[in-house]
């Protein structure tokens, strides 16, 4: 039964590089036709493939409807929490996961600092978007018109001598952000916290939420921070994998 799944299941790969024909399929899978028949039926029953008046077969739309309802019941926070505890474990500072929802971006989970000197954000409360870290990386990844008209209508407080002081800095800034595919805030909001921030992908490559490491310079310096700036692009790249289906979950049952 096991290897009669995973043949199925096969198929789908290799329909996604588009339509097939029987023989095709029977090929890549290595099995007799008529094998491949039977299989290529059942998925066709349950809606996951298609069969085209040319008798070549293409993914079926309830592959698609199925896909869209798997997304739309991710919980990133769920998927990157055991990611962000390992993170905090291995540094030992405060790291945030952030969303951007209803022109605000919020922090959903915070895992704070084994250090005396703690932070003083809270989960649910919006950052301040024209400096932090984590809303650079999702305000960045906005299409470019929207982007714009944001920066536009944006108050750019001065919270410190580093923050973004107009529209066309924060930008420029933005821009450097798409590029370079990471984020800090050094001291921009305020003068004694530092922080490096990565971004967490979807399976169309979107960023869906931003995750940062923040440290006090009395702990810290703001070059040691950056230096861990490896650390938390793996583990965002981690989460990624996971959250957009690219790395497999292991089953924890034996």
């Amino acid at each position: 039964m096991s290897q009669t799944v995973d043949r199925a299941l096969s198929i789908l790969p290799l329909l996604a590089e588009g339509p097939a024909d029987l023989g095709q399929v029977a090929e890549r899978l290595g099995v007799h036709k008529s094998t491949a028949l039977r299989l290529l039926r059942t998925l066709h029953e349950h809606g996951l493939v298609y069969r085209q008046s040319d008798q070549r077969y293409r993914l079926g739309a309830r592959l698609f409807a199925l896909a869209q309802e798997a997304m739309e019941s991710l919980d990133v926070r769920e998927i990157a929490h055991p990611h962000l505890v390992r993170l905090n474990e291995a540094v030992g500072h405060t790291v945030h996961l952030a969303v951007h929802e209803e022109n605000e971006v919020l922090y959903i989970d915070k895992v704070d600092s084994r250090y005396p000197v703690r932070m003083y954000s809270r989960v649910g409360k919006p950052v301040a978007l024209t400096v932090a870290a984590v809303a650079k990386l999702l305000l960045a990844d906005l299409p470019e018109p929207e982007r714009r008209a944001l920066a536009e209508r944006l108050d750019y407080p001065l919270y410190t001598a580093r923050s973004t002081p107009n529209a066309a800095a924060f930008l420029r800034e933005l821009e450097k952000v798409r590029e370079q595919g990471w984020a800090t805030d050094l001291g921009g909001h305020e003068e004694s916290i530092n922080c490096v921030a990565a971004p967490i992908r979807g399976a169309d490559g979107r960023v869906v939420a931003a995750m940062s490491v923040s440290a006090p310079n009395v702990v810290v310096t703001a070059d040691e921070l950056l230096a861990l700036l490896p650390q938390v692009r793996r583990t965002a790249d981690a989460i990624s994998g996971e959250y957009s289906g690219r790395t497999p979950v292991k089953d924890p049952t034996p």
